[in-house]
């Protein structure tokens, strides 16, 4: 459901000519959690720092991955509601999860897993042709949606229950922007200070530009051409992540059925928006509230963008207008 394969973040103005005179920066990408992440160290020139980084990204793929059978997220859905044991960090992106289940009232819900399998929206937008065969049957929708509770969630140290065992957690979500703040702290524990973290169209920027000016992020203009961006914002040590109805959808007809699911009606929320984007400081607040702001609906979500610390939001609404948060 949550996962955001590629939102389309753009990186402009980042080159070599930024360096003045640092030299030229080094990057490398991988694919990991289904989509292509890359790092690029500006003041830094250190290869074993890009390898740290990566060895994180396969760390944490095989804690969170809910299609990896070894994961701790996979064992615990396999469990039928016997108690797992897990690695600290799954406890810790679990209970981020669950907090923002309560944030939201549960339009954010990391149990979404049996509805987002069910629509397997990743891979019917592939797909070149499309009916209404591909749309869920109304029967199936609401079979699972009772299984879709996070305060089922049961921790007990580093140990997590599912009290309804026909529950499946899914954090995809949150678990890239959490992987994103994982990698800045190791760079930062390094002597880096100007880096640039992208898992999927999770932005991430440790610091600022070398020369001390912000990074400008563009934000994709939805359904145009990858690389073109409606606006931009600039930020330092801040994350961009968005959430949009662009990203992976199919068409029925004039319907467009897109991966951002309702955890309550089982059906993508229609809203009258095309994305949200969140400025913040940390990567997983970002990937949560991109979703919970998008869900809520541009007047709601608005007024909660607004009255979180360090955060700011632009809103796209289907008319293309742009709506931001006072501090933009």
């Amino acid at each position: 459901m949550y996962q955001k394969l590629l939102s389309f973040l753009l990186i402009l103005s980042i080159g070599c000519g930024l360096l003045t005179g640092c030299g030229k920066p080094i990057s490398r990408s991988g694919f990991y959690f289904d989509t292509i992440i890359t790092v690029t160290l500006y003041d830094s020139f250190r290869e074993d720092l890009l390898d740290g980084c990566f060895s994180l990204a396969k760390q944490y793929e095989a804690y969170f991955s809910n299609t990896l059978p070894d994961s701790d997220i996979s064992k615990i859905n396999q469990a039928e509601g016997a108690p797992v044991t897990v690695h600290e960090e799954t406890i810790e992106l679990l209970e981020k999860g669950i907090s923002y289940g309560e944030l939201s009232n549960g339009a954010f819900d990391i149990t979404i897993g049996r509805l987002s399998d069910l629509w397997n929206i990743s891979l019917k937008a592939l797909l070149e042709e499309t009916d209404s065969s591909l749309i869920p049957d109304p029967a199936e929708i609401a079979a699972v949606l009772p299984s879709i509770d996070y305060t089922c969630v049961e921790i007990n140290g580093t140990e997590v229950t599912l009290t309804n065992k026909d529950a499946r957690l899914d954090l995809g979500g949150i678990a890239k922007g959490y992987i994103a703040d994982k990698m800045k702290d190791y760079l930062l524990e390094h002597g880096v200070r100007s880096a640039l973290i992208n898992l999927g169209g999770n932005v991430l920027t440790v610091g600022s530009k070398p020369d001390g000016s912000p990074y400008t992020i563009g934000i994709q203009y939805p359904f145009q051409e990858v690389g073109s961006s409606i606006t931009a914002v600039d930020v330092q040590d801040s994350t961009v992540v968005s959430s949009g109805v662009y990203e992976r959808y199919f068409q029925v007809g004039d319907t467009l059925y897109h991966h951002i699911l309702d955890p309550k009606t089982g059906y993508p929320y229609d809203n009258h928006l095309l994305s949200v984007t969140i400025i913040t400081k940390h990567s997983a607040d970002g990937d949560a509230l991109s979703t919970i702001c998008f869900a809520l609906g541009l007047e709601d979500g608005m007024a909660l963008a607004e009255s979180l610390a360090d955060t700011e939001a632009v809103f796209i609404t289907d008319d293309y207008k742009l709506h931001t948060t006072s501090g933009i």
